[in-house]
């Protein structure tokens, strides 16, 4: 009772209530307007953020990050438009609807099953925080090497059909992390005698560069684009009611949530396919789904919204993130020397149990938001792309020099913002070099500290917690390299049965 009490009274501070109410009203805002997104929202605020205490900040950055889908499902929805990327499959049913007049049925619905996911995976994460504190503490250096490493495979592995682009591109980010003083001696690393290489790359300045002025060139260069017109109309509290009879549908898609947002590098994407799959093979009207069936809109909705607060567990319990957004969360802690892992845990779990609390104060805003200002948000995505583009554009550089006065750190995110739109009008992903600057950096750090004590290589793995790391980073490979095979040999074409001679020319 005390702990709840100590957390409640961290989380009634007005600094805190205001970023949690400005967070999960602006999120849904930058959710909805096509061509933003979190992760470029997420990336211009991080430099402001430093400035706020880790809980005001964490929060404001949640708030972005956990209601910015509700938002993305809205001109999914109503325009075949996704706000952000992870709201693309809710197109597939959600627009359907929509041309079918609909379109009130199907907001409240996505916005009822998004609650839902939200809700359930932060109970999850409720549940699941004694077995972490319990966890946390047989993490060494070694262990947290190999989780790091796990995670910088599954980064790598997830990205079917472009594995070698983003294996390369993770160790890109790996080699970005290496560059200025090391660690342990400070001796200096491919500078090459620059005096402004010394202190390497900052990630905030890469993060901006790759997300931010990347699609602000992106949506500058490109023809401008005003979303068209639109308007709701009808009872915007009937998805609650419906959503009873999809509650399995809906608790099966937030279970692949959960489990998909705790493994580094899987995240909505796969949630949401396993769910859609499995809500369309178990459903009684398979031929309905892509047509505006109402189980393939919750199942989508209830798997990405479920997947915010399971992205947080293998951040809070050993300091290894998950994807770009939770990456960039990782800087706050550092900044005020708030350390994820087992000491979060063990003296500041009132810090982690307000996160959580926030997370659901988080999710009852938006909806109640939501279903009373559905209109006013229509009314706000008609900004003209390109600008959107300006604002991005302007709010990046002085996010960048406001980090360190510097103009070289503008110049430096300028050329990372040319290079994120070259990966982007490639095709190639932006979010392995990110988690390989991150997660580079803490396998260094981890594999000195761990060398230590280890006099073989099997020493390395000698430790229960090591060995079963250890052995799924083997089972991911071998995994890995067994769907490479069968896909090899599923291209490969039959061999061609020879032609029969006619029976006159026999003999």
């Amino acid at each position: 009772m005390d702990l709840l009490l100590s957390s409640l009274s961290i989380l009634a501070q007005w600094e805190v209530m205001a970023a949690l109410v400005i967070g999960s009203i602006g999120g849904v805002i930058i959710g909805a307007l096509p061509g933003v997104g979190p992760a470029i929202a997420i990336a211009i605020l991080l430099p402001a953020t430093f400035a706020f205490e880790p809980i005001v900040g964490l929060t404001l950055l949640l708030g972005i990050y956990g209601s910015s889908m509700y938002g993305g499902a809205i001109p999914a929805i109503l325009i075949n438009t996704p706000g952000t990327p992870v709201n693309a499959l809710s197109t597939y049913d959600g627009f359907p609807l929509t041309k079918r007049g609909e379109a009130h049925r199907a907001l409240s619905l996505a916005y009822s099953a998004s609650f839902f996911g939200g809700i359930f995976s932060i109970l999850c994460l409720i549940v699941l925080s004694p077995l972490l504190a319990w966890i946390a503490p047989h993490f060494g250096s070694r262990e947290v090497f190999l989780a790091a490493f796990m995670g910088v495979l599954l980064v790598i592995v997830a990205h079917r059909g472009q594995t070698f682009a983003a294996g390369m591109l993770a160790c890109f980010g790996m080699f970005l992390s290496t560059v200025g003083l090391e660690p342990v001696k400070y001796t200096q690393r491919f500078t090459f005698g620059q005096s402004w290489l010394s202190s390497g790359f900052d990630l905030i300045v890469v993060v901006l560069g790759l997300f931010a002025l990347s699609q602000a060139f992106l949506l500058l260069i490109e023809k401008d684009n005003t979303p068209g017109k639109a308007h709701v109309e009808g009872d915007m509290l009937g998805g609650l009611k419906e959503l009873l009879g999809l509650k399995w549908i809906a608790t099966v898609s937030a279970s692949f949530g959960v489990l998909m947002g705790m493994i580094p590098g899987v995240g909505e994407f796969t949630a949401q396919f396993l769910s859609y799959s499995y809500a369309q093979k178990t459903s009684a009207t398979p031929e309905a789904f892509g047509k505006g069936s109402t189980e393939g809109l919750v199942a989508s909705e209830a798997a990405n919204n479920a997947v915010p607060a399971a992205a947080m567990i293998p951040l809070l319990a050993v300091g290894i993130p998950g994807e770009a957004l939770t990456a960039m969360m990782l800087s706050v802690f550092y900044v005020h020397n708030v350390i994820p892992g087992p000491q979060l845990f063990e003296s500041q779990f009132d810090f982690v149990l307000a996160l959580y609390l926030a997370l659901i104060l988080l999710n009852v805003i938006v909806l109640v938001f939501l279903l009373f200002s559905t209109n006013l948000l229509l009314r706000i995505m008609q900004i003209p792309t390109r600008f959107l583009g300006i604002m991005i554009l302007t709010l990046s550089f002085i996010g960048v020099y406001s980090l360190r006065n510097s103009i070289t750190d503008c110049a430096i995110a300028a050329g990372f913002g040319v290079f994120g739109l070259i990966l982007k009008r490639m095709n190639l992903p932006i979010v392995p070099i990110i988690l390989g600057m991150v997660l580079g950096g803490i396998m260094e750090v981890k594999l000195r500290s761990a060398m230590a004590a280890v006099k073989t290589p099997l020493d390395f793995i000698d430790r229960p917690v090591a060995a079963i790391l250890f052995g799924l980073i083997l089972l991911i490979l071998v995994l890995h390299v067994r769907t490479l095979l069968r896909e090899h040999r599923e291209r490969r074409p039959e061999p061609q049965p020879e032609a029969s001679l006619p029976s006159s020319q026999q003999g």
